[in-house]
């Protein structure tokens, strides 16, 4: 797969091309998710409504479950939050950003679908893992800046503050079908900040 994306990007002019297929096969996962729920996703019903041919998917995505984890990081993908001095402020940039991705029409339904397709028989946990791994990188980075800048404790367990951080607003979403709010991520935002807080 890297192979074949290092050539397209070699060869140049069928670049242009090359975006708009993955970008109409990604918006049909999203668009056949949000309508009819993961039951309705097949490479067929991708492939007719992205109007490209089921060999074009498959040169991009080998299976269902690539094309699965490639829909939701076009949605939700990694992030970067500058140095803003403030654990704080930099947690509430980073769900604030969260929060507004997963309000975009079909994104609850595909993250549910995610998380489910994670848990069936046969699927490759070490891609789901590599996904979440990459979308809460920037959550541990500003903790361990913290850490380094002082306003974090040293001894704060990076991982575990991670995944609750990710865990809030996703879990309001998809187990409590509620949309997350602002209210959401400033109680976060004070929890979380309090917990992890250097001492005065």
């Amino acid at each position: 797969m890297a192979e074949q994306q290092v050539e397209s990007a070699r060869r140049g002019p069928g670049r242009p091309r090359e975006e708009r297929v993955t970008r109409a096969v990604l918006d049909a996962v999203v668009d056949l998710v949000a309508e009819s729920g993961m039951g309705s996703l097949t490479m067929d019903a991708v492939a007719a409504r992205a109007g490209v041919s089921k060999p074009a998917m498959y040169r991009r995505w080998s299976t269902k479950q690539d094309l699965i984890i490639a829909a939701a990081e076009s949605r939700i993908g990694p992030l970067t939050v500058p140095d803003m001095g403030d654990f704080r402020a930099e947690l509430r940039a980073v769900l604030t950003a969260r929060m507004e991705a997963y309000r975009r029409p079909g994104v609850d339904r595909l993250l549910a679908g995610v998380i489910g397709s994670a848990a069936e028989a046969g699927s490759e946990r070490g891609a789901y893992r590599a996904y979440t791994a990459r979308v809460m990188a920037e959550t541990r980075h500003l903790l361990e800046r913290g850490v380094a800048r002082g306003d974090v404790r040293p001894d704060v367990d990076v991982d575990a503050a991670a995944t609750l951080v990710a865990a809030s607003l996703v879990f309001r979403m998809v187990g409590e079908q509620r949309v997350p709010d602002e209210g959401l991520v400033d109680s976060v935002v004070d929890l979380v900040g309090r917990a992890v807080a250097a001492p005065s």
